[in-house]
């Protein structure tokens, strides 16, 4: 670390500060042969078109490049689980790069991240301890110290068994850390909470020597009279009732009368059992102030201007001389299937996840790399809502993307490896038809439905000849050529199914045309008759007469490839990390003898 000039403190590396050219925004192509279903289509908040999920496959530097005019501002959630650089066997990325190198391709593509989230969006990145306080300081850098939200700690395996080399001098690993930041208008996660079934909690609790303090049960609230009205901070109207012959028994009593368990008692009086607090709200303030000092209880109708019941009617209970509020059991636990679940809301030790069986989701292997979905769950859960996009530029095994599509959101997968047809294809095929119900399916009752569409990056558009000159690469069609153009100049690739040389726009009068033709005077003048007044023009040729470049003054022309020149960097495809090949999909039986 070092400060800099500007007394900034940051993390130096060799070739951190080193000149690189601009990338070379790369049109997707859609491979039609690997989409599959019917994916959503809609609009962006943009005003952009969304064409449905999607699935890239190419350089991830490359494709963010090339997502970044369409969708800059508009993911709401990026997940990302990049080689640790741990020099282990990480078995399809080479990942034993030298430090330099790893923080230099970290660095470059958390650029373009952060460009791509939303301003109220969220970014988690999952590393282990050898690289994560440096990752951190490169996240600070990009994304501001007060963009930081928490880090994670994620248990990954139990701890049994030797470690391996070196287990004499270090403990074995079994945790790994999740990095989040957010955007300038990002204000909370939602509401998430992890699960216990009850009788669990409650011996965990006795072991801790915790007592629980849900163990009261109302058997009844009384009779109900109307008490008076008094006004809340902002003058609306706050009912108070008070209430006579109620009856409330313990957990405990009403198990030995019944001869019944106390979790069964949870069970039976699951929606009357609650615990009283001494909140201080300026609420129970004004019906302290308003009520008797006896034994009483009292009820209150209001209507409150902020929390989880803004704007609706709700009814709240005080109790005692004291009028402490009750709080009912009800809002922190969940009965299902005749259990009775405690929950609690995600903090950031995250446990509970199956790791044994994760290489038996999705229906592909992909050892040492795969998350569970749960895991990916939870982190869609807190930081979106459905429709929502999701992004991940390290897809792997295509767990983020599996995940995404049974929860509703969009999604934008990005891998760069053969596995984005072994693995990613395969797995997203069978949750799109249905047939995927491992993982999170069943809690999320998934049956099939959307889909992807998968996309190539195009190649460089600019290749050098046999003398060593850039020209316009042979393999780009006339569309592709049209719509590479466009994106190198800001342009929306949009062809007009009318007027053909609207091939795009930069905005409601603003439009692009391109053409490899010979543009003559005449043919320009044949344009022009067909604009309107207001309307402008931008042509990219190969070539035109000399008299064309004044002709018009609402319509410029540049020289393709003249005009790209020292733009940016043509020919080069690999800013990533070394692949090796992957193995195929491996059958089920083959699966079942790992565990």
């Amino acid at each position: 670390m070092q400060q800099n000039k500007l007394n900034k403190l940051e993390l130096t590396w060799i070739g951190k500060y080193d000149e690189r050219k601009p990338l070379e925004p790369r049109i997707l192509i859609e491979n039609k042969d690997y989409s599959y279903g019917e994916p959503e289509t809609g609009i962006l908040p943009n005003g952009k078109p969304w064409n449905g999920n999607m699935l890239i496959h190419g350089d991830n530097l490359l494709a963010l490049k090339a997502l970044e005019q369409d969708y800059a501002g508009q993911v709401k959630c990026i997940y990302i689980d990049p080689p640790y650089n741990t020099g282990q066997a990480f078995e399809y990325y080479d990942d034993g790069l030298e430090v330099s190198i790893w923080l230099s391709l970290m660095y470059q593509r958390l650029e373009l991240l952060k460009n791509l989230l939303a301003k109220d969006g969220v970014i988690f990145v999952q590393i282990d301890d050898n690289y994560m306080s440096h990752l951190r300081l490169i996240m600070n850098e990009l994304f501001g110290k007060s963009a930081y939200i928490n880090t994670i700690t994620v248990k990954t395996k139990e701890t049994s068994g030797a470690s391996g080399g070196g287990e004499d001098r270090r403990l074995k690993k079994n945790i790994e850390f999740i990095l989040c930041y957010g955007k300038e208008n990002f204000m909370k996660f939602n509401d998430v909470y992890q699960e216990t079934e009850l009788s669990n909690y409650l011996e965990d609790m006795r072991v801790e020597n915790k007592s629980f303090k849900y163990t009261t049960v109302f058997i009844s609230t009384g009779e109900k009279t109307y008490y008076k009205t008094i006004k809340d901070g902002s003058n609306q109207d706050i009912i108070i009732y008070k209430h006579t012959n109620y009856q409330t028994k313990s957990v405990k009593k009403i198990a030995e009368e019944n001869a019944i368990s106390e979790i069964e008692v949870y069970n039976l009086y699951f929606d009357r059992i609650c615990t009283t607090e001494n909140a201080q709200t300026s609420i129970r303030t004004r019906v302290q102030e308003a009520t008797d000092t006896e034994n009483s209880l009292y009820s209150i109708e209001y209507i409150p201007i902020s929390g989880k019941n803004k704007g609706k009617k709700t009814e709240v209970l005080f109790i005692g001389e004291q009028k402490r509020l009750v709080s009912w059991f009800k809002n922190v636990a969940e009965q299902k299937r005749n259990y009775v679940f405690k929950k609690e809301k995600v903090g950031t030790f995250w446990d509970g996840f199956n790791w044994n069986n994760v290489t038996r989701e999705g229906g592909v292997r992909f050892p040492k790399g795969q998350k569970p979905e749960m895991l990916i769950q939870r982190i869609i859960e807190l930081s979106t809502n459905e429709n929502d996009i999701v992004l991940d530029s390290f897809l792997g095994s295509g767990t983020t993307a599996a995940v995404a599509q049974k929860m509703g959101r969009r999604y934008i997968g990005i891998e760069l490896g053969n596995h984005a047809y072994t693995h990613c294809v395969p797995r997203l095929k069978m949750v799109t038809d249905g047939t995927d119900q491992g993982g999170i399916s069943k809690a999320q009752n998934w049956k099939g439905g959307s889909g992807f569409k998968f996309y190539e990056l195009a190649p460089s558009l600019l290749k050098k000849d046999k003398f060593g000159n850039l020209v316009i690469n042979k393999e780009y069609n006339a569309d592709m050529l049209a719509a590479a153009m466009a994106k190198q100049e800001g342009y929306t690739y949009q062809p007009s199914q009318e007027t053909y040389w609207k091939q795009g726009f930069g905005s409601e009068t603003d439009y692009i045309y391109t053409t490899t033709q010979f543009l003559t005077v005449e043919s320009l003048a044949a344009i022009h008759e067909t604009m309107a007044e207001d309307e402008s023009l931008l042509i990219c040729c190969t070539s035109f007469q000399r008299e064309c470049k004044q002709a018009f003054s609402n319509i410029s022309i540049k020289k393709i490839p003249q005009m790209l020149l020292g733009r940016c960097e043509f020919g080069k495809d690999d800013y990533s990390l070394n692949i090796i090949e992957v193995p195929e999909v491996e059958c089920e039986e083959e699966m079942d003898e790992e565990e």
